[in-house]
């Protein structure tokens, strides 16, 4: 029997799949490590501090997101740099235009998604707010502060879904393929047991991912992807409501959803319904503009 010679394409293919996977692996462990590590630095031992990390809060949070980034940061470094002599253009850390304005933009872009989709929801009667304990300036004080503790899991992210695995399969699949498979789907896996999780909540994530992905390959590059990131998720937890099934405390108002629970999201947050599909849909649409000015 004579076996039949693999193509160059699914050469190309397999090695961009197992150069992922080491990747994921690499990041992994070492978000693995500096978890461990910052378990022990801030509380009384690993056992305890671990646990302690298992309950959502904003600590946690910040823990986990930063503990996330500097593991994928490495694995970056030692994969996409040193091994396979990418550069910071490649990786689209530096592209055409400023990654501050890209961050800005995308912020702003994020931010306004997530205020169409949650103001959409109250203005059709499907949510509401009413008035909590604190003041203005409690509120501004910790909107700040949850947009600080978001970002490292923002960016985390980013270079998880939206970094190398991305770089690596568009040019072996294209780039629309990628942003499918790697900036959405697996995005959209990263998330899928999150509390709450529904299959429409899913495909918003897988959509939201995409929509990030395509702000990756616009000017600005992975800061826009962040940027867009990040205004996502901070505008959800300044209106107080839940970000992808996670509920954020917010001083001066409270956030009530109603039914039906597939249009407005319910309790998962605004990333549970149809309104959220409709607001990534517009800012995914900005992002292909976006996109389209960038140089290859």
């Amino acid at each position: 029997m004579t076996s039949t010679p693999i193509s160059e394409r699914t050469r190309s293919v397999l090695k961009a799949i197992a150069w992922s996977v080491a990747f994921l692996l690499l990041g992994s462990a070492f978000s693995l490590l500096a978890l461990s590590a910052a378990a022990v630095l801030f509380f009384s031992d690993l056992e305890s501090g671990l646990r302690a990390l298992q309950t959502p809060s904003g600590i946690e949070t910040l823990i986990s997101g930063a503990s996330l980034l500097i593991g994928f940061l490495l694995a970056t470094w030692i994969v996409g740099s040193r091994v396979l002599k990418l550069g910071l253009r490649e990786l689209r850390w530096r592209r055409t235009g400023s990654g501050v304005k890209g961050a800005a933009a995308g912020f702003g872009l994020g931010a306004a998604a997530a205020l169409l989709a949650v103001g959409a929801a109250v203005a059709f009667g499907l949510a509401y707010w009413s008035r909590d304990r604190g003041t203005v300036g409690d509120y501004l004080l910790q909107v700040l502060k949850t947009t600080a503790v978001l970002a490292p899991a923002a960016l985390s992210e980013e270079v998880m879904c939206r970094g190398l695995p991305l770089v690596l399969m568009a040019r072996v699949l294209g780039r629309p393929s990628a942003l499918v498979l790697v900036a959405g789907l697996g995005f959209a896996l990263l998330h899928g047991f999150n509390p709450g999780i529904t299959s429409l909540a899913l495909g918003n994530i897988a959509l939201a991912g995409v929509f990030l992905g395509v702000a990756f390959y616009a000017p600005g590059g992975i800061w826009t992807a962040f940027g867009a990131h990040l205004g996502w998720n901070a505008m959800l937890a300044a209106l107080d409501a839940p970000v992808s099934g996670l509920p954020f405390a917010i001083p001066l108002l409270d956030y009530h959803a109603g039914g039906p629970e597939w249009l407005s999201g319910g309790r998962f947050g605004p990333e549970g319904g149809l309104l959220a599909t409709v607001a990534l849909v517009a800012a995914l649409l900005v992002a292909l503009r976006w996109a389209k000015d960038e140089t290859p």
